[in-house]
């Protein structure tokens, strides 16, 4: 463990307890909550932090057997027993020690006599009081009449919230949790404190909550270690033979609906559960669920099952949901998962159709269990195939192929023969580069297929290729005719889609994919999850390239709602989704927080192609902020996924590598790379990404990119690249006034650091012409638009924040000679001579009236 388990400020809760200890018109409190919440902490930090004496005594289950249990030490040695006679001795005892507090922890545990006791010096104000209560105990009347009288304010301690206690744990692992494993801790610890910390440290000990990177992630069930077990088995211990069945039940099979718990148990053990407060019912559509009332009660309850009771057990339950309606996708899992591990029969046909709906989810491990049981039993094609896909999506290409490749293609029929090739090309292609096998494969299929809509899979499939493999024109016009054939099955309108979506919003069609999205939104009948997944990040990037952002990032905000470290793939995607849209605005922390996530979300066996884009927006968000050395290992990391299945990504390869080049200083190598990130583009009809690396260029100092631009604006939709045009001109004519107004633009549409940049580039015009008031005042919006991106630089805000009198070459080498590089270092950088270096070198030391290199290094690097 990291660090040790601090103390979480819950500064609302403490001023009022404080108030009602310290109030004129107060006599103290009473805390409520539940097990764990925090109570006797919080109670124990407020009476230090008064003046007056506390006397602190603890209730316990045996210290009420006893009268006066844990005052007794009030009463010496008195031999009276009269109960009168006892209190009255106690009671002075407390009254002679003056203003001070008597903290009573666990209240409800207290013998009659003591709380009789605590009663009498509430009504008679004789000392203040401040006592804690477990919920959900049966608590003496004495009491309870505390607060129901109005002698005692009764303050109810509220579980942490979500952030609470996201902060808490990060607090104490010393690094950042993943969102979705943050999710799925705070809703299985509930926000208690104390759960929280038993989840964390006995699932760190179990390896299920590990660090990848500067990110903690869960991968795993969460792990009860013995001190929580401990704890809640207290509320187990009397509940009796009949209410743990009905609790052991519900463990292997949560929810459970009422009637069918009723069935199994009866009516008084699930009575008299949900009367103990361990299970509630909830209201599911039409049908009443049994869940526990916290989900760490069925952790515990399931340590408590044997191998065999739970193959009787989950028998029990088969045979009962046997006669239910399967109709949704969670009552196939559900009875399929319980029917693997049962002591009945299971149904082969479910267990496939169960797998088939974990892939839809995107639930990859469920998918896989659920898969393998089906191959392992049938050894079929349909059940082999899920299979391969399961683990494909989970990064175990080999694994995946090695399912197929004991398939013999010449043994199949046309159904067959798709339904074991778009997965065995799938992954040679996407995930083993060997693009060449991959498309023998295709051609091998198609070959022999004549069905025409199996012919249409096989055309998505060949658009999907041809968008990857940077034939942009090719992958749309193939991806549109296949949907637009009305014969089109699921899987081809899926594929096409997804050819469609990344291929439309680079080529700077947008607006044409939002019909797309909307059916694929629509069309609740996918037959892979993942590629549902992929389509919305496509219909993310789609509306990022038309300039609307809101739109942007709520859907991507609704496409990461997802409920098991399972759905791992789909969450990191979904993370993508927020990093694209968080670029685009200049949001680089954000986009920083969303891809490293994402990144170690992604961890696998073999690296997964989505880390590909998701280490280039993180390439070019670190640089933005200037952290050079960091850019440089995730290009270098990047540099994994390379090939012609990549060649979709080499434009925003470029790009991001020009950033790099721009954070180190190189502008002109900056420019070169953008412009080689254009002409790229160009190439491959990508001319959204053409206007975008024209845009990078313009803002690294090139002055030339104004005419394309203009003819950019004319051919690509929305409303990004006309104002890139418009920044351009502006550039390129000197025009001071002009950059103003569309850093304003830039501003109004949530481009944020193209607008510091724009207001930036101002300012040294404004200066040249002695305009000192709008240099300051560019300057100034320059400043407060990098401070709104998280105190991102760039060339142009440097030189707006620290004006020298150096030219942009000059400039360019004194700040290598600042990050300490020799002449000849700087030389094999920008590719000069090392006498044309030191020419510079020696101007720039004339300009700023420095003596050497090593003074011109310094003063770079205070101005910086």
């Amino acid at each position: 463990m990291p660090h040790g388990w601090q103390l979480l400020d819950r500064p609302a809760e403490f001023d009022a307890v404080r108030s009602a200890l310290t109030g004129a018109d107060s006599y103290g409190a009473v805390l409520v909550g539940d097990a764990g919440v925090g109570k006797t902490t919080l109670a124990r930090m407020v009476t230090e932090s008064v003046r007056s004496e506390v006397h602190w005594v603890a209730s316990t289950k045996s210290s009420r057997s006893i009268p006066l249990g844990v005052f007794a030490h009030l009463v010496g040695s008195s031999t009276s027993r009269d109960a009168t006679a006892l209190l009255a001795c106690a009671r002075e005892s407390l009254v002679a020690q003056g203003n001070s507090i008597v903290g009573v922890d666990d209240a409800h545990l207290l013998d009659e006599l003591s709380a009789t006791l605590l009663h009498q010096l509430a009504v008679d104000q004789s000392g203040r009081i401040l006592a804690t209560v477990r919920s959900g105990e049966p608590v003496p009347d004495a009491v309870t009449s505390l607060w129901k009288d109005g002698y005692l304010r009764r303050i109810e301690l509220q579980p942490f919230t979500k952030a609470q206690s996201i902060r808490l744990v990060e607090s104490v692992i010393g690094g950042r949790l993943e969102g979705l494993s943050a999710d799925l801790m705070w809703q299985s610890s509930g926000g208690n404190p104390l759960f929280l910390r038993h989840l964390v440290e006995g699932s760190i000990d179990a390896g299920t909550l590990r660090r990848t990177g500067d990110v903690w992630q869960l991968r795993g069930p969460t792990a009860v270690p013995s001190g929580l077990v401990a704890l809640l088995e207290t509320r187990l211990d009397t509940a009796g033979d009949e209410v743990m069945t009905a609790l052991k039940l519900l463990a292997l099979c949560e929810p459970l609906d009422s009637d069918a718990l009723t069935e199994l148990v009866g009516d008084a053990a699930v009575d008299e559960a949900e009367m103990r407060g361990l299970i509630r019912f909830t209201e599911d559509g039409p049908t009443l669920n049994a869940r526990f009332s916290h989900p760490l009660v069925g952790d515990v309850v399931r340590t408590k099952i044997g191998r065999a009771a739970e193959r009787r057990l989950k028998g029990q339950v088969v045979q009962i949901l046997r006669r239910r309606e399967l109709s949704t996708a969670a009552s196939r899992i559900r009875m399929a998962n319980l029917s693997i591990d049962s002591d009945q029969s299971v149904d082969i046909d479910l267990l496939t159709a169960a797998a088939k709906d974990a892939i839809f989810l995107s639930n990859l491990p469920l998918g896989e269990r659920l898969a393998r049981s089906a191959f392992e039993r049938t050894g079929s094609l349909a059940s082999g195939a899920l299979l391969s896909r399961a683990l494909l999506w989970q990064g175990m290409p080999a694994d995946a192929d090695a399912i197929l490749a004991q398939f013999t293609p010449d043994e199949l029929d046309e159904v067959q023969l798709v339904q074991w090739g778009v997965p065995r090309l799938s992954t040679l292609f996407w995930s083993m580069g060997e693009v060449a096998k991959a498309h023998e494969v295709l051609a091998l299929v198609r070959e022999r297929v004549r069905i025409p809509i199996l012919e249409l899979i096989l055309r998505a499939t060949a658009a999907a290729m041809a968008v990857h493999e940077n034939r942009i024109s090719e992958g749309i016009d193939e991806a549109l005719a296949v949907l637009a054939d009305p014969q089109a099955p699921e899987q081809a309108v899926e594929f096409a889609a997804f050819a469609a979506g990344l291929a439309m919003p680079v080529a700077g069609r947008g607006d044409e994919f939002e019909p797309i999205a909307a059916r694929c939104r629509a069309d609740q009948k996918h037959t892979d999850g993942m590629i549902r997944v992929m389509v919305r990040y496509c219909d993310v990037l789609a509306l990022t390239h038309m300039g609307d952002f809101e739109t942007a990032a709520e859907r991507a905000l609704r496409y990461a709602d997802f409920s098991s470290v399972g759905q791992f793939l789909a969450w990191a995607i979904a993370k993508i989704m927020a990093g694209v849209v968080a670029t685009a605005r200049g949001d680089f922390p954000e986009v920083v927080s969303s891809i490293e996530q994402a990144l170690a979300a992604l961890s696998a066996e073999s690296p997964l192609p989505w880390q590909l884009p998701g280490r280039l927006l993180l390439a070019r968000a670190y640089a933005a902020l200037g952290r050079v050395g960091e850019a440089e290992r995730v290009l270098t990391d990047a540099a994994e996924h390379s090939g012609p299945s990549m060649a979709l990504h080499e434009p925003q390869r470029l790009i991001s590598r020009s950033w790099y080049a721009a954070a180190k200083g190189m502008e002109r190598n900056a420019v070169e790379l953008a412009r080689a990130a254009a002409d790229n583009a160009r190439r491959s009809g990508q001319f959204a990404l053409e206007a975008e690396a024209l845009h990078h260029a313009t803002r690294f100092g090139d002055r030339s990119t104004a005419d394309r631009l203009a003819e950019l604006a004319e051919l690509v939709h929305g409303t990004v690249v006309p104002l890139f045009a418009r920044h351009a001109a502006a550039v390129a004519a000197g025009d001071a006034a002009a950059l103003d107004a569309v850093s304003a633009d830039f501003e109004r549409a949530g481009l944020m650091l193209s607008a510091a940049d724009a207001a930036a580039q101002a300012a040294p015009l404004h200066d040249a012409a002695g305009d000192r008031r709008r240099t300051t005042e560019s300057g100034a919006a320059a400043l407060r638009l990098a401070e709104a991106c998280g105190g991102a630089s760039t060339p142009a805000i440097k030189t707006a924040a620290r004006p020298l009198p150096l030219t942009p070459r000059e400039r360019e080498i004194a700040e290598l000679v600042s990050a300490g590089l020799s002449n000849r270092e700087v030389a094999e950088a920008l590719t000069l001579s090392v006498r044309t270096v030191e020419g510079h070198v020696y101007r720039a030391c004339f300009k700023l009236d420095v003596a050497d290199r090593d003074e011109l290094a310094r003063l770079i690097r205070r101005k910086s």
